[in-house]
């Protein structure tokens, strides 16, 4: 299969085209990259596990245009996910709720759920418009690998797999959607992200982030490894933790790179390194690049601990599945 690249409107409607024919297309979003299929075309969506070689059990999120086709996705919608709705969409949140029957059961994992959202990034929303359709979509990179947060980084995993990738620039955001389960008693966050747990507290007053043994994953991201980089991959307490790994890494003959903030760039003399930026928001739009770039220039990747709240605790969660969870 050759996979085009495309921009503008020929490619929103070749997208569209491919789509209604139960074809998948990559398309950009403010989160990542995503791999889409016509969410009610159930061959169609099984091309995207094919592409991606994600397990079946693994449930994918419906992206819409507007709230027009909300009440063919879904049962009810309570009060609670209309205020969450109402504050953060469009935007880089997912809202899970009870599905209805005209959704495929591939698409929700066999759950009675489906996670529901509406991207801010107008060409995602164009698109979807003109596919006249909802769009089921994970993230557009091969199962277990980084995340694409551009068109070049989805023809890196996707070239000959899919026949079309939407060029839409570098996604604003740079992780993942916030997934918060209102199907709960408590709405819970299934995967953070860049709408964190204090800005949904404003609004909800009570907001739990989930915690403990995954047995049967509501959400993408919760069950499997994710993120990871082709070489080894670690994440460093401090500064003095990253230099250290990178000297030992280095006289071990490997050829190692340190992902971290510009002031603690500062601080690694002529030790190569990627700089994430200062603010957290750049630190979270840059963190996938990074990850992409440090797997080509180095065989030992130290990626500096962020922080535990806000969005950086958001990137954590991801910089952590990434390396395995190991610290040094």
């Amino acid at each position: 299969m050759h996979t085009l690249v495309m921009k503008g409107k020929d490619a929103l409607k070749k997208g569209a085209e491919l789509i209604n024919v139960g074809e998948v297309v990559a398309f950009p979003t403010e989160t990542v990259y995503g791999l889409g299929a016509d969410a009610f075309n159930d061959a169609a969506v099984k091309k995207i596990f094919e592409a991606k070689g994600r397990p079946s059990d693994n449930p994918l999120i419906v992206h819409i245009a507007d709230d027009s086709r909300l009440h063919e996705l879904v049962t009810d919608v309570s009060e609670e996910a209309k205020i969450v709705m109402k504050t953060f969409m469009p935007g880089p949140i997912t809202v899970i709720m009870k599905k209805s029957d005209i959704v495929p059961l591939c698409v929700t994992a066999g759950l009675d759920t489906v996670g529901i959202r509406m991207p801010s990034n107008e060409t995602a929303r164009a698109f979807i418009k003109e596919c006249g359709t909802p769009v089921a979509a994970p993230s557009a990179n091969r199962s277990t690998h980084i995340s694409p947060t551009s068109a070049a980084d989805v023809f890196e995993d996707m070239n000959g797999r899919i026949p079309l990738i939407i060029d839409g620039g570098d996604s604003q955001v740079g992780i993942e959607s916030t997934i918060l389960d209102m199907s709960t008693d408590v709405p819970t966050i299934l995967r953070p992200g860049a709408i964190t747990a204090e800005m949904l507290a404003r609004v909800l007053g009570a907001v739990k982030t989930f915690s403990g043994k995954v047995v049967v994953a509501k959400a993408p991201g919760m069950k499997y490894k994710h993120y990871a980089p082709a070489c080894e991959t670690v994440v460093a307490k401090d500064a003095e933790s990253a230099i250290a790994a990178y000297d030992t890494a280095e006289g071990e003959g490997h050829t190692p790179v340190i992902i971290a903030t510009s002031g603690t760039c500062g601080l690694l003399e002529n030790r190569t390194h990627i700089d994430l930026g200062s603010s957290d928001e750049e630190i979270c739009r840059n963190i996938y690049a990074a990850l992409h770039r440090a797997e080509k220039i180095a065989d030992f990747i130290i990626c500096e601990h962020l922080g535990d709240s806000g969005i950086c605790g958001s990137v954590m969660n991801r910089v952590m599945k990434s390396a395995g969870g190991k610290v040094v």
